[in-house]
Protein backbone atom coordinates (compact mmCIF):
# COMPACT_ATOMS: atom_id res chain seq x y z
CA UNK A 1 0.00 0.00 0.00
CA UNK A 2 1.49 3.40 -0.77
CA UNK A 3 2.44 5.55 2.03
CA UNK A 4 -0.19 8.89 1.04
CA UNK A 5 1.93 10.81 3.93
CA UNK A 6 5.18 10.36 1.98
CA UNK A 7 6.12 13.10 0.07
CA UNK A 8 7.40 11.80 -3.45
CA UNK A 9 9.54 13.51 -6.06
CA UNK A 10 9.14 14.30 -9.71
CA UNK A 11 9.30 16.48 -12.83
CA UNK A 12 6.53 18.71 -14.12
CA UNK A 13 5.79 17.90 -17.85
CA UNK A 14 3.03 19.71 -18.58
CA UNK A 15 0.79 22.55 -16.91
CA UNK A 16 -2.55 23.68 -18.36
CA UNK A 17 -3.20 25.93 -14.91
CA UNK A 18 -6.01 23.94 -13.59
CA UNK A 19 -3.79 20.25 -13.21
CA UNK A 20 0.06 19.70 -13.17
CA UNK A 21 1.19 16.86 -14.90
CA UNK A 22 4.20 15.16 -12.86
CA UNK A 23 6.21 12.30 -13.90
CA UNK A 24 7.93 10.86 -10.38
CA UNK A 25 11.02 9.45 -10.36
CA UNK A 26 9.70 5.84 -10.42
CA UNK A 27 8.37 6.60 -14.00
CA UNK A 28 4.67 6.92 -12.80
CA UNK A 29 2.50 10.49 -14.03
CA UNK A 30 0.41 11.99 -11.37
CA UNK A 31 -2.44 14.78 -12.09
CA UNK A 32 -2.17 17.57 -9.11
CA UNK A 33 -2.69 20.58 -7.81
CA UNK A 34 -0.87 23.46 -6.12
CA UNK A 35 -1.09 24.10 -2.28
CA UNK A 36 -0.66 27.21 -1.74
CA UNK A 37 1.12 29.95 -3.74
CA UNK A 38 4.53 29.94 -5.16
CA UNK A 39 6.25 33.32 -5.72
CA UNK A 40 9.99 33.52 -7.67
CA UNK A 41 11.86 36.81 -6.22
CA UNK A 42 8.63 38.42 -5.50
CA UNK A 43 7.87 38.45 -9.40
CA UNK A 44 3.86 37.85 -9.92
CA UNK A 45 3.62 35.49 -12.43
CA UNK A 46 0.17 33.59 -13.90
CA UNK A 47 1.60 30.33 -13.43
CA UNK A 48 3.55 28.99 -9.90
CA UNK A 49 4.71 25.79 -11.31
CA UNK A 50 5.89 25.62 -14.96
CA UNK A 51 6.83 22.29 -17.16
CA UNK A 52 10.54 21.43 -16.53
CA UNK A 53 10.29 22.17 -12.57
CA UNK A 54 11.39 19.32 -9.93
CA UNK A 55 8.80 19.31 -7.71
CA UNK A 56 8.08 17.17 -4.09
CA UNK A 57 3.95 16.27 -3.75
CA UNK A 58 2.01 14.17 -1.39
CA UNK A 59 -1.00 11.41 -2.87
CA UNK A 60 -4.44 12.82 -2.44
CA UNK A 61 -7.11 10.41 -1.29
CA UNK A 62 -8.05 10.20 -5.55
CA UNK A 63 -6.04 7.41 -6.81
CA UNK A 64 -3.16 8.70 -9.60
CA UNK A 65 -3.78 12.46 -8.02
CA UNK A 66 -1.40 14.41 -5.39
CA UNK A 67 -0.82 17.76 -4.24
CA UNK A 68 2.05 19.79 -4.63
CA UNK A 69 4.38 21.55 -1.64
CA UNK A 70 7.29 22.29 -2.88
CA UNK A 71 9.53 23.20 -5.91
CA UNK A 72 12.87 22.11 -5.88
CA UNK A 73 15.63 25.36 -6.33
CA UNK A 74 15.58 26.36 -10.03
CA UNK A 75 18.58 26.14 -12.38
CA UNK A 76 17.52 28.64 -14.35
CA UNK A 77 14.09 29.60 -15.95
CA UNK A 78 12.64 31.12 -19.34
CA UNK A 79 9.92 33.89 -18.60
CA UNK A 80 8.34 36.70 -20.47
CA UNK A 81 5.59 39.26 -19.89
CA UNK A 82 2.19 37.62 -19.71
CA UNK A 83 0.55 38.77 -22.46
CA UNK A 84 -3.12 40.66 -21.13
CA UNK A 85 -1.84 41.13 -18.13
CA UNK A 86 1.19 43.85 -18.62
CA UNK A 87 2.60 43.46 -14.75
CA UNK A 88 2.85 39.72 -14.41
CA UNK A 89 4.68 37.62 -15.72
CA UNK A 90 4.88 33.82 -17.47
CA UNK A 91 7.37 31.02 -16.65
CA UNK A 92 7.66 29.64 -20.21
CA UNK A 93 10.20 26.29 -18.87
CA UNK A 94 12.36 25.66 -15.86
CA UNK A 95 15.54 23.70 -15.65
CA UNK A 96 16.75 23.56 -19.29
CA UNK A 97 19.96 22.70 -20.78
CA UNK A 98 19.35 24.85 -24.02
CA UNK A 99 17.19 27.06 -25.57
CA UNK A 100 15.96 26.65 -29.42
CA UNK A 101 13.86 29.58 -31.19
CA UNK A 102 12.69 28.17 -34.20
CA UNK A 103 12.83 31.28 -36.93
CA UNK A 104 10.97 31.40 -40.05
CA UNK A 105 11.47 33.98 -43.07
CA UNK A 106 7.78 33.31 -44.81
CA UNK A 107 4.98 31.53 -43.19
CA UNK A 108 5.24 33.67 -40.84
CA UNK A 109 7.67 35.40 -41.02
CA UNK A 110 9.81 36.14 -37.85
CA UNK A 111 11.05 40.05 -37.46
CA UNK A 112 14.36 40.35 -35.88
CA UNK A 113 13.06 42.21 -32.91
CA UNK A 114 11.63 39.29 -31.51
CA UNK A 115 14.82 37.13 -32.09
CA UNK A 116 17.07 39.63 -30.43
CA UNK A 117 14.36 39.87 -27.23
CA UNK A 118 13.96 36.23 -26.95
CA UNK A 119 18.04 35.73 -27.29
CA UNK A 120 18.11 39.05 -24.50
CA UNK A 121 15.79 36.95 -21.97
CA UNK A 122 17.83 33.78 -22.68
CA UNK A 123 21.33 35.07 -22.28
CA UNK A 124 19.82 37.13 -18.96
CA UNK A 125 18.61 33.93 -17.54
CA UNK A 126 21.92 32.08 -18.14
CA UNK A 127 20.51 29.88 -20.93
CA UNK A 128 22.15 28.91 -23.64
CA UNK A 129 20.32 29.75 -27.11
CA UNK A 130 20.75 28.83 -30.46
CA UNK A 131 18.56 29.79 -33.68
CA UNK A 132 17.37 27.19 -35.56
CA UNK A 133 15.77 28.22 -39.06
CA UNK A 134 13.10 26.40 -40.23
CA UNK A 135 11.02 25.69 -43.84
CA UNK A 136 14.23 25.35 -45.78
CA UNK A 137 11.82 23.54 -48.50
CA UNK A 138 9.64 26.80 -49.14
CA UNK A 139 12.60 29.60 -49.60
CA UNK A 140 13.34 31.46 -52.81
CA UNK A 141 16.92 32.83 -53.68
CA UNK A 142 16.29 35.89 -52.00
CA UNK A 143 14.85 34.48 -48.77
CA UNK A 144 17.81 32.45 -48.86
CA UNK A 145 20.70 34.81 -49.07
CA UNK A 146 18.48 36.40 -46.47
CA UNK A 147 19.06 34.03 -43.98
CA UNK A 148 22.56 33.52 -44.96
CA UNK A 149 23.12 37.11 -43.54
CA UNK A 150 21.31 36.92 -40.69
CA UNK A 151 23.46 33.66 -40.12
CA UNK A 152 26.30 36.07 -40.02
CA UNK A 153 24.95 38.21 -37.68
CA UNK A 154 24.27 35.73 -35.06
CA UNK A 155 27.35 33.97 -36.05
CA UNK A 156 29.45 37.10 -35.01
CA UNK A 157 27.61 38.06 -31.82
CA UNK A 158 28.32 34.71 -30.56
CA UNK A 159 25.04 32.54 -31.15
CA UNK A 160 24.69 29.05 -33.25
CA UNK A 161 22.73 28.95 -36.11
CA UNK A 162 20.89 26.04 -37.74
CA UNK A 163 18.84 25.87 -41.27
CA UNK A 164 16.28 22.76 -41.01
CA UNK A 165 13.28 21.80 -43.13
CA UNK A 166 11.12 19.53 -40.98
CA UNK A 167 8.86 18.64 -43.76
CA UNK A 168 11.50 18.01 -46.09
CA UNK A 169 13.88 16.32 -43.44
CA UNK A 170 17.26 18.67 -44.24
CA UNK A 171 19.56 18.42 -41.50
CA UNK A 172 17.00 16.65 -39.07
CA UNK A 173 19.87 13.91 -38.09
CA UNK A 174 22.36 17.17 -36.94
CA UNK A 175 19.59 18.48 -35.40
CA UNK A 176 18.66 15.41 -33.40
CA UNK A 177 22.39 15.24 -32.20
CA UNK A 178 22.13 18.17 -30.53
CA UNK A 179 18.83 17.95 -28.79
CA UNK A 180 19.88 14.45 -27.52
CA UNK A 181 20.20 13.74 -23.64
CA UNK A 182 19.68 17.62 -22.97
CA UNK A 183 16.88 19.61 -21.76
CA UNK A 184 15.57 21.89 -24.61
CA UNK A 185 13.08 23.91 -25.37
CA UNK A 186 11.66 25.21 -28.62
CA UNK A 187 9.46 28.26 -28.55
CA UNK A 188 8.56 30.74 -31.51
CA UNK A 189 5.27 31.71 -33.58
CA UNK A 190 3.16 29.70 -34.59
CA UNK A 191 3.17 28.24 -37.48
CA UNK A 192 7.14 28.16 -36.92
CA UNK A 193 7.05 24.45 -37.43
CA UNK A 194 8.09 23.41 -33.81
CA UNK A 195 5.87 20.72 -33.51
CA UNK A 196 6.27 19.24 -37.43
CA UNK A 197 10.49 19.32 -36.03
CA UNK A 198 9.59 17.85 -32.58
CA UNK A 199 8.25 14.62 -35.02
CA UNK A 200 10.94 14.83 -37.19
CA UNK A 201 13.86 14.57 -34.78
CA UNK A 202 11.71 11.88 -33.26
CA UNK A 203 8.92 10.15 -35.03
CA UNK A 204 7.31 8.37 -31.86
CA UNK A 205 6.35 11.46 -30.33
CA UNK A 206 3.22 12.90 -31.24
CA UNK A 207 2.91 16.97 -30.45
CA UNK A 208 -0.24 18.64 -32.26
CA UNK A 209 1.02 19.91 -35.47
CA UNK A 210 -0.95 22.97 -36.68
CA UNK A 211 -1.91 24.94 -40.10
CA UNK A 212 -0.93 27.83 -41.25
CA UNK A 213 -3.64 30.13 -41.95
CA UNK A 214 -3.96 30.92 -46.28
CA UNK A 215 -5.41 34.47 -45.27
CA UNK A 216 -2.72 36.06 -42.97
CA UNK A 217 -0.23 33.65 -43.50
CA UNK A 218 0.40 33.16 -40.24
CA UNK A 219 0.21 30.01 -37.86
CA UNK A 220 -2.87 28.70 -35.91
CA UNK A 221 -2.48 28.15 -31.91
CA UNK A 222 -1.60 24.32 -31.64
CA UNK A 223 -0.21 23.85 -28.37
CA UNK A 224 -2.13 25.19 -25.66
CA UNK A 225 0.58 24.33 -22.80
CA UNK A 226 4.17 23.92 -23.02
CA UNK A 227 4.73 19.96 -22.88
CA UNK A 228 7.74 18.10 -22.02
CA UNK A 229 8.46 14.86 -24.78
CA UNK A 230 11.02 12.83 -23.66
CA UNK A 231 13.63 11.59 -26.41
CA UNK A 232 14.05 8.11 -27.02
CA UNK A 233 17.89 9.00 -27.37
CA UNK A 234 17.64 10.76 -23.99
CA UNK A 235 16.53 14.07 -22.62
CA UNK A 236 13.50 16.45 -23.83
CA UNK A 237 12.13 18.68 -25.68
CA UNK A 238 9.84 21.19 -24.23
CA UNK A 239 7.13 22.52 -27.04
CA UNK A 240 5.47 25.83 -26.05
CA UNK A 241 2.65 27.49 -27.67
CA UNK A 242 3.52 30.10 -30.31
CA UNK A 243 4.78 33.19 -29.06
CA UNK A 244 3.24 36.39 -30.88
CA UNK A 245 5.32 38.77 -28.83
CA UNK A 246 8.07 38.47 -26.27
CA UNK A 247 7.90 41.40 -23.77
CA UNK A 248 11.50 41.52 -21.12
CA UNK A 249 10.27 41.26 -17.44
CA UNK A 250 12.56 42.42 -14.43
CA UNK A 251 15.42 44.02 -16.78
CA UNK A 252 16.38 47.47 -16.24
CA UNK A 253 17.94 49.59 -18.52
CA UNK A 254 21.80 49.35 -17.28
CA UNK A 255 21.54 45.42 -17.57
CA UNK A 256 20.58 44.91 -21.10
CA UNK A 257 23.41 45.67 -22.82
CA UNK A 258 25.04 42.45 -20.86
CA UNK A 259 22.83 40.81 -22.93
CA UNK A 260 24.41 41.52 -25.91
CA UNK A 261 27.44 39.21 -25.86
CA UNK A 262 29.18 41.09 -28.40
CA UNK A 263 28.67 44.16 -27.10
CA UNK A 264 29.39 43.35 -23.60
CA UNK A 265 32.73 42.05 -24.96
CA UNK A 266 33.50 45.88 -26.15
CA UNK A 267 32.47 47.60 -22.78
CA UNK A 268 36.05 47.55 -20.99
CA UNK A 269 37.28 49.51 -24.13
CA UNK A 270 34.81 52.40 -23.69
CA UNK A 271 35.66 55.25 -22.01
CA UNK A 272 33.11 55.18 -19.44
CA UNK A 273 33.05 51.67 -17.01
CA UNK A 274 28.68 52.60 -16.97
CA UNK A 275 28.91 53.29 -21.05
CA UNK A 276 25.08 53.04 -21.84
CA UNK A 277 26.18 52.88 -25.47
CA UNK A 278 23.80 55.81 -26.72
CA UNK A 279 25.24 58.77 -26.24
CA UNK A 280 28.81 59.13 -24.21
CA UNK A 281 31.96 60.10 -25.90
CA UNK A 282 34.56 57.27 -26.02
CA UNK A 283 32.24 54.69 -27.01
CA UNK A 284 33.97 51.62 -28.07
CA UNK A 285 30.31 50.14 -29.25
CA UNK A 286 28.98 52.72 -31.48
CA UNK A 287 32.69 52.46 -32.92
CA UNK A 288 32.04 48.90 -33.91
CA UNK A 289 29.22 49.59 -35.53
CA UNK A 290 30.76 52.38 -37.67
CA UNK A 291 33.09 49.53 -38.80
CA UNK A 292 31.02 46.19 -38.96
CA UNK A 293 32.03 45.12 -35.25
CA UNK A 294 28.82 45.22 -34.28
CA UNK A 295 25.57 44.57 -36.35
CA UNK A 296 23.37 47.51 -37.14
CA UNK A 297 20.46 46.11 -37.33
CA UNK A 298 21.19 43.97 -33.21
CA UNK A 299 22.23 48.06 -32.25
CA UNK A 300 18.92 49.07 -33.07
CA UNK A 301 17.18 46.03 -31.45
CA UNK A 302 19.08 47.06 -28.21
CA UNK A 303 17.80 50.62 -28.53
CA UNK A 304 14.56 49.34 -29.38
CA UNK A 305 14.73 47.55 -25.84
CA UNK A 306 15.73 50.19 -24.16
CA UNK A 307 13.52 52.99 -24.32
CA UNK A 308 10.76 50.76 -24.35
CA UNK A 309 12.19 49.59 -20.85
CA UNK A 310 12.50 53.80 -20.40
CA UNK A 311 8.49 53.57 -20.73
CA UNK A 312 8.04 51.24 -18.26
Amino acid sequence: MIDKKRSLSGLVEKSTGSWIYVRSTEGKKYRCKVKGRFRIQGIRTTNPVAAGDKVEFRLSDDEGEGVIHRILPRENYIIRKATKLSKEAHIIAANLDHAYLIVTLASPRTSTGFIDRFLVTATGYFIPASLIFNKLDIYDELELQHMEELFRIYKQAGYSCYAVSALRGDNIGQTRELVNGKVNLFAGHSGSGKSALIKAIDPNLNPRIGEISEAHQKGMHTTTFAEMYPLEGGGYIIDTPGIKEFGLVHFNATEIHRCFPEMDRLLPHCQYSNCTHVHEPGCAVKKGVESGEVSELRYNSYLSILNDDSQR
